[in-house]
């Protein structure tokens, strides 16, 4: 059986990147997997401290944008991380299974913690272990990743093939990645070679899915640009990040492919390409940006949503714990 397991931190300020790279993926897959588990992830966003309050609004606000998107409830399993007893419980198990000098050398951890590593929470070096718990605890066999979470997947294959060696068992599956086409990994509007991310100072780094018609024309005519007119080869995004970034996202919002983008605009002027481009992600984002906003003003709907998610998650990881706990010995009396 194929099993799909994804997920996407609550932390506000859901982006273009998120539904390019995640949400918009998601909606497909559950089409072609009988399995689909998506998760807001709460226990990963606590890594660093939050906001109780804004923690909450987050957790209804991706659960809400994944149903506006076109993930179907009912179909598909969307619940938040931290009401499935399962995850936290694995994640310790990983602990002593994984070794330190594996964590050692996971980069995000590097890269978040920065030069105050000292004071970085244990949580967010060991988050590697809670996201292959996350997979595992359902016995996931297929994940969609971005070039960012590759190295996490290969250490979740690394700690299940671990786990089986050590215990003598073929129990937790050998996880795939599920890697998409253009645009898997936005970049920022303010500079091409960062990540768009929901944490940059400068709301005009990232197209939000809150943003209404009026600000993402701003934001994409401010988008950061050089002198020259667009490439008319893939070569020719050499040394040119932020042209390469939003032939990229047009490519990816318009279902084309980046040869196609070049063969239609290369040569173009920036000042019309981001008009199309931002008649482009108004067209596309807008209906679901109006979804949002519907679905926030019921958060009962939501939370109902999320809690015959989470009903179905447990359902599916309580018997693969109970064979974990054989496996690794705890007494049940």
């Amino acid at each position: 059986m194929r099993r799909i397991f994804s997920g996407v931190q609550p932390t506000g300020n859901l982006h273009l990147g998120n539904y390019l790279g995640a949400i918009r993926n998601w909606v497909h897959l559950q089409q072609d997997y009988e399995d689909c588990l998506f998760c807001v992830v709460d226990l990963h966003a606590i890594t660093v401290w939050q906001d109780p309050a804004q923690l909450r609004s987050s957790t209804r606000e991706v659960a809400a944008a994944m149903i506006a998107a076109g993930i179907d409830a009912e179909k598909s399993v969307i619940f938040n991380q931290s009401q499935v007893p399962a995850h936290a419980e694995l994640a310790w198990i990983f602990n002593c299974v994984a070794r330190m000098g594996w964590l050692n050398r996971m980069t995000q951890f590097k890269e978040k913690a920065g030069k105050n590593k000292e004071n970085a929470s244990v949580g967010l070096f060991a988050y590697p272990n809670l996201m292959a718990a996350d997979i595992l605890a359902y016995k996931g066999t297929h994940v969609p990743v971005g070039d960012d979470q590759k190295q996490h997947l290969e250490l979740a294959r690394d700690i299940a093939q671990k786990f089986n060696n050590d215990f003598g068992v073929d129990f937790f599956p050998v996880v795939e990645p599920l890697i998409f086409g253009e645009a898997t990994r936005v970049m920022s509007l303010r500079d091409g070679a960062k990540k768009m991310s929901k944490s940059d100072p400068s709301d005009q780094s990232r197209i939000t899915l809150t943003d209404d018609a009026d600000a993402i024309a701003k934001k994409v005519r401010k988008a950061k640009t050089d002198p020259d007119a667009l490439p008319t080869t893939k070569d020719g995004f050499d040394g040119r990040p932020e042209a390469a970034n939003l032939m990229g996202i047009y490519a990816a919002l318009s279902g084309q492919d980046l040869a196609q983008v070049i063969q239609d605009h290369g040569g173009h002027q920036f000042s019309q390409f981001k008009q199309d481009l931002a008649d482009l992600m108004v067209d596309k984002l807008q209906p679901i940006t109006a979804e949002m906003r519907r679905l926030t003003d019921d958060p009962g709907y939501i939370d109902g949503v999320l809690k015959r998610g989470a009903e179905k998650a447990r359902a599916l990881s309580e018997p693969i714990m109970a064979e974990v706990h054989d496996i690794v010995g705890f007494l049940r009396p």
